[in-house]
């Protein structure tokens, strides 16, 4: 009965810190700050009170399931936190004495858990059911390496060794019980990201159907008219007014253009583009604006960039972010734009600037409608190109930090 209690114990040293992990980083659509921080105290807690109550049986054998948090916040939290959990447990295991235990779990670790650190990038870059595969190989592994070392130092009965089967496969089976739990709640969280991009896609593209119509009318008959009193006759003071009621008018035009540009399906006039080429235009179409702004464009193409989609929206989204990128300097910089073929099946798509760059807070809302770190934006220039790269079927990571500048990275599967 004894045994059962410390087995139950355990569990819940081992499932309540998932829990927690779950609720607070996968069950918010938002990621509060000092995550790393947060992370190691659960993962640390959770190693130690596994360690302080283990699951104790004949001639002072203990069993323990600290490679469930040492699994999960190194696979799932980095190879820092996981650095950080396997120095704990030598240091705990040292403090309570040097005896043969303290060095059966030191050498786990050292041949044990340099596996799982040396697979920690590996795991993150794979699908979901090979993640899954991968911690109960990498658990079985671990209690595989502890349960040989206790038999070579301790030797072996036929409890110990029923007991070490038993760790073995309850070890096993709780690194994939929690892998599939965490990995469905990360689906959960994406999918809740999109239903809500989806929704406020949606509400604008209805209000831009609507309006937009009525407000061009009267802008373009308005326009119209300023032009025609812009003749020789009229005073100095009156030719600003009206060259300026233009230029708004003009701006008004293009705000209009972005919210029908946000709120229609993409294009099905799709081709091969070549993206290199579509960069080259788009910098030199940019290039006496960005001299006026005392910046400069250097480029650097390679061959066979080509990708699937609409070349007038992948112009557009190129133009959108090399003017973002000369704005974002106000004396002057160098702007790097870089069209590369990363591997065999995807195209990168590099702007890096020497702006003022953005804080996490602000990356994080970036896309945002009517968000803009501009005194006169809407934010709707930057939620177009997010929509433009989605209908080539890539993705785009913003790169920021204060005072140093940004890199937008697209990266898009080829044709």
């Amino acid at each position: 009965m004894s045994i059962i209690k410390d087995f139950l114990l355990q569990l819940s040293l081992v499932i309540v810190p998932v829990g927690i992990y779950q609720a607070y980083l996968l069950g918010h659509i938002r990621i509060a700050k000092n995550n790393n921080l947060f992370l190691a105290i659960l993962w640390g807690s959770s190693v130690l009170l596994c360690m302080s109550f283990p699951i104790s049986y004949g001639n002072g054998m203990q069993h323990d399931f600290r490679i469930v948090p040492l699994l999960i916040g190194t696979l799932y939290c980095g190879r820092q936190i996981g650095l950080f959990l396997a120095v704990l447990i030598i240091l705990y295991r040292l403090n309570l004495g040097v005896d043969p235990g303290f060095y059966s779990s030191l050498l786990s670790i050292i041949l044990g858990y340099s596996v799982i650190f040396y697979f920690q990038k590996k795991f993150v870059s794979v699908s979901k059911d090979k993640r899954i595969k991968i911690a109960v190989m990498l658990s079985a592994y671990y209690c595989f390496v502890g349960a040989s070392l206790v038999s070579v130092l301790r030797g072996i009965t036929t409890e110990s060794l029923t007991m070490m089967f038993f760790h073995f496969g309850c070890a096993a089976g709780l690194a994939w019980l929690l892998t599939a739990l965490n990995e469905n709640m990360a689906e959960i969280h994406m999918m809740r990201k999109e239903l809500q991009n989806a929704e406020r896609l949606r509400l604008i593209g209805n209000l831009t159907g609507v309006f937009a119509h009525e407000i061009r009318n009267p802008m373009q008959v308005a326009r119209g008219f300023l032009q025609l009193l812009d003749t020789p006759d009229l005073p100095d003071n009156k030719k600003q007014y009206i060259k300026l009621s233009i230029e708004e008018l003009d701006q008004a035009n293009n705000i209009i253009h972005n919210f029908l540009t946000l709120g229609k399906p993409p294009s099905d006039c799709n081709e091969d583009v070549d993206v290199g080429n579509q960069l080259i235009r788009a910098a030199t179409l940019m290039q006496n604006y960005a001299l006026s702004k005392n910046v400069s464009i250097k480029t650097n193409i390679e061959s066979n960039c080509l990708v699937h989609g609409n070349a007038q929206r992948m112009n557009q989204f190129l133009i959108n972010i090399i003017k973002n990128a000369i704005e974002s300097m106000p004396v002057s910089g160098t702007i790097w734009a870089s069209c590369i073929a990363v591997d065999d099946s995807h195209v990168e798509i590099r702007v890096k600037d020497e702006g003022i760059g953005m804080s996490k807070e602000e990356v994080e809302r970036l896309g945002s409608p009517y968000y803009s770190l501009k005194e006169s934006g809407t934010g709707l220039g930057m939620m177009v190109c997010f929509q433009i790269i989605k209908s080539f079927k890539g993705k785009i990571k913003v790169l920021s930090e204060r005072e140093v500048g940004t890199e937008i990275i697209a990266r898009i599967p080829k044709a």
